[in-house]
């Protein structure tokens, strides 16, 4: 199955609601088990301020539909998302 990277930049000024969410986002990850990687992008301060997602779904309809699924989307925390077909080459 191919898969697909997931680069997600939060909108400024969201940590809060980043943090209110990540309980729910992680069970997300945990129950779909399509996540082959994934963690939070971090600013110069070291704060969460993004995610990174490497997702192992039959094509990017499936991807784009994981994403929009995902409790950090629903409750509106990226301000940005880019999802693109991925192919490991190391690790």
């Amino acid at each position: 199955m191919p898969l697909f990277m997931m680069l997600c930049r939060d909108k400024p000024g969201h940590l809060h609601l980043r943090q209110a969410t990540r309980a729910a986002h992680l069970s997300y990850i945990a129950d779909t088990g399509v996540v082959q990687q994934a963690g939070p992008l971090l600013d110069a301060d070291g704060d969460m301020c993004g995610s990174l997602v490497i997702l192992e779904v039959a094509d990017m309809d499936a991807a784009r539909a994981w994403g929009s699924s995902d409790p950090y989307f629903q409750a509106g925390l990226f301000e940005s998302v880019t999802v693109e077909q991925w192919k490991r080459v190391i690790g």
